[in-house]
């Protein structure tokens, strides 16, 4: 259970992000998590749903046509 939910710091290591960037994506809200006592927690559900939802944003720009910037 403790795996379920993970720092900022684990998650730019799953993700392979700097620590900034994350810092901003979960900020901006672009990034699935919520605060504790003012640290950000992720649970690792929610950043696997997030990850097969930015695969199919992808395909679906490439099949339109369309480009995310």
């Amino acid at each position: 259970m403790a795996d379920d939910i993970l720092t900022l710091k684990e998650v730019t290591v799953y993700l392979k992000l700097a620590e900034k960037t994350a810092y901003r994506l979960a900020s901006e809200g672009k990034l699935p998590g919520f605060k504790v006592g003012g640290s950000w927690r992720f649970k690792r559900e929610d950043l696997e749903a997030w990850i097969d939802v930015q695969k199919k944003i992808i395909i679906l720009n490439k099949l339109t046509g369309l480009t995310c910037n």
